[in-house]
């Protein structure tokens, strides 16, 4: 999958897009960053005048077992219940997407509960040498993959990852696979007509493990990749940097690659969205970023290939600190701050109607010449 390189964009129509935007009936630079978007928006999709049909995210769920040790305000079975509560249409993200118009989907990345076979599910747990995933996320019904037990070619069993406290969250294989399955998730959405995609993802302990690959692929102190998570109180987040202190210390062979960070300490649900972000940009669609768990992803996703940035819209500052670290260290700017940090693929769907409007302005608006409006003299 990762020798598919994303390709560049044609920045011979760079200039044309400037001047059609600089052209519509308006003072140049007065739509602010809306412009910005716009030029962005027509050069992932190649064209003058561009569109966004169909837009969609995709919930991407998994659990930690590092969960297990307390790094978290919620217990693990929250996990699970959050994805039937999506699945029920009643989560924050439903309510955003319905009011929108997103198609929604959500995938089992590998939850330590036993769903079965659910409409509106994408069953991506990882089985004993499998290494693809033939999931249709339009189909009514998916069909789960057989499960196994914990074994030493499956230290994550049926459910979530390993507790990286004690060793690597996922072997270099399953980080693989993960990956794999989660761009494979989109060139099927791609195939149906999907143009601009966003993430989103639910996982008990999962800004912990966002944590620690922001710290581990931006070299900040810790300290700064750390925060409350779903709501820790004082003592609760002293004791979150203790323990993500204490995992970084069994990993003396330290390593800046970000798949070896990735297989360390990241869930399933984040090297699921990492693959499907690296996918989305091959099949040139727009890339809605959500908060620091999708940011933890798309670090990973622009470490391995840089150019990815030139198709991911950030579509929000999250009050979680260490977003802002990361939005500093891919040296990015989101396009809201509204304090959230909810996650779940909420800031993507606000974002939504900014992107939308930015397309429609290129599109729709009038220019000098066509409204018969005169120019600065």
């Amino acid at each position: 999958m990762h020798s598919h390189a994303i390709p560049p964009l044609d920045r011979g129509l760079e200039t044309e897009l400037r001047r059609k935007i600089d052209n519509k009936t308006k003072p140049p630079g007065s739509l602010g960053r809306l412009e910005d978007l716009a030029l962005q928006i027509g050069l992932v999709r190649g064209s003058l005048t561009p569109t966004l049909h169909r837009p969609h995210i995709v919930v991407f769920a998994g659990d930690h077992g590092a969960a297990r040790a307390g790094i978290s305000a919620f217990p693990q079975d929250v996990t699970w219940q959050m994805v039937e509560n999506f699945l029920a249409g009643g989560a924050a993200i439903n309510v955003f997407a319905r009011a929108n118009g997103i198609d929604l989907t959500v995938v089992d990345a590998g939850v330590a509960h036993d769903f079965g076979p659910r409409p509106n599910l994408v069953d991506a747990k990882q089985a004993v040498g499998a290494v693809s995933v033939q999931a249709n996320v339009s189909a009514a019904n998916v069909m789960p993959e057989p499960k196994v037990g914990v074994t030493e070619e499956n230290p994550c069993g049926t459910g979530g990852t390993a507790n990286y406290l004690d060793g690597a969250a996922m072997t270099p294989q399953q980080c693989a696979t993960a990956m794999t399955r989660g761009a494979e998730i989109v060139a099927r959405l791609a195939q149906d007509g999907c143009e601009v995609i966003g993430f989103g993802e639910m996982g008990i302990g999962n800004t912990a493990a966002a944590a620690l690959i922001t710290h581990c692929l931006t070299d900040a102190p810790l300290a700064a990749c750390v925060g409350r998570g779903t709501g820790l109180d004082d003592a609760g987040l002293a004791r979150k940097q203790m323990l993500l202190e204490q995992a970084l210390a069994t990993w003396p062979e330290r390593s800046a690659d970000p798949r070896a960070v990735l297989a360390r300490f990241g869930g399933f649900e984040i090297a699921m969205m990492a693959g499907a972000m690296l996918g989305a940009a091959r099949h040139r669609l727009l890339v809605l970023v959500d908060g620091f768990i999708c940011g933890a992803a798309a670090l990973v996703a622009a470490r391995l290939q840089p150019a990815f940035l030139d198709y991911a819209v950030f579509c929000h500052a999250s009050a979680e600190a260490g977003h802002r670290t990361q939005l500093a260290a891919l040296n990015v700017s989101p396009l809201m701050s509204l304090d959230l940090r909810l996650g779940e693929g909420t800031g993507a769907a606000l974002a939504w109607p900014l992107v939308r409007a930015a397309c429609a302005f290129l599109n729709e608006m009038a220019s000098f010449e066509s409204a018969r409006v005169s120019e600065k003299l």
